[in-house]
């Protein structure tokens, strides 16, 4: 199973939080691909808000750690959650709640070699294909 498929499994279905979490998916996509170091640059905050494990877990091969809405939110900050939520025509909790499940999936499956190192060009290409296969779900 490729990249995109894992991500779109990850985060299909037919309940609620796998809703929320496909209509989010674009959106943190774009956010991951413009933040400051990429994908590295993310988990570089996760690093410094003390979360560094579970960051790294994320991109180990173990399984991945939790992550509460409460610390996605000190994470990422109040400004980037709000405009994730507008992007995604979600609220604030919400979206926190959807990052909880989908961002260690997003993050695991970027990282398929232990690596947070993909490319802005990598990222788009990524983006796109998502967002062409979402529109199947």
């Amino acid at each position: 199973m490729g990249l995109l498929d894992s991500i779109v499994s990850a985060v299909g279905g037919d309940n609620t939080q796998g809703s929320a979490q496909a209509g989010l998916l674009p959106a943190l996509m774009e956010l991951v691909n413009n933040y400051p170091g990429g994908l590295s640059g993310l988990i570089q905050k996760f690093q410094e808000a003390g979360l560094g494990g579970v960051a790294a877990s994320w991109v180990g091969d173990g399984p991945n750690e939790a992550v509460t809405p409460g610390q996605l939110q000190s994470v990422l900050g109040e400004d980037m959650v709000s405009q994730l939520a507008q992007r995604s025509g979600q609220d604030s909790s919400s979206v926190l709640g959807a990052l909880s499940g989908l961002l260690p999936n997003l993050v695991d499956q970027a990282t398929p070699n232990g690596e947070a190192s993909l490319q802005s060009g990598q990222n788009n290409s990524l983006l796109g294909g998502l967002s062409g296969m979402l529109g199947k779900l």
